[in-house]
């Protein structure tokens, strides 16, 4: 079922083209085609919004296969490495291996320190919890007037 066919249509003319419309009469045929047109404004950004999303999303898969190939690469440059390393340093190669795994484990200690002082610096939304107590507070408040209480 398309947009289109489930919308129902907002009619050009009259049902009776002869009949005398009354004031409410004409208030309720307005309301309806207001409705009948939100309606189908609603559902034409439905459709739009789900064909973006869904480009989005064929357009992140190839991030996402670009992103493995890359870790599955860097493999390669580790291995490049340790045979660099001993090669140009004249070691054996489990001493250019074991370079490159002190490297790699310092450079993840040091990620890892950063990542914890910025999650550390996390706060919580004080200015939204203090704005949601004070409307709890207010609808509270103004609904034992309502009720004639005296608190």
């Amino acid at each position: 079922m398309t947009t289109r066919e489930h919308i129902a249509s907002i009619p050009l003319t009259a049902d009776d083209p002869t009949a005398e419309a009354s004031i409410g009469g004409l208030v309720r045929d307005a309301t309806a085609h207001v409705s009948t047109l939100v309606r189908a404004e609603v559902e034409l950004a439905k459709g739009e919004i789900t064909a973006e999303i869904k480009k989005g999303v064929k357009g992140s898969v190839f991030f996402i296969v670009a992103l493995t190939i890359l870790c599955f690469s860097l493999f390669f440059l580790f291995m490049a490495l340790g045979f660099g390393f001993a090669e140009w340093f004249g070691w054996g190669y489990w001493a250019g291996f074991g370079l490159v795994f002190g490297v790699m484990l310092l450079s993840a200690v040091l990620f890892a320190f950063l990542g914890y002082r910025k999650v550390k610096k996390i706060r919580a939304p004080e200015k939204s919890i203090a704005a949601a107590k004070d409307t709890v507070a207010a609808l509270t408040h103004r609904d034992s007037k309502s009720r004639g209480d005296d608190n």
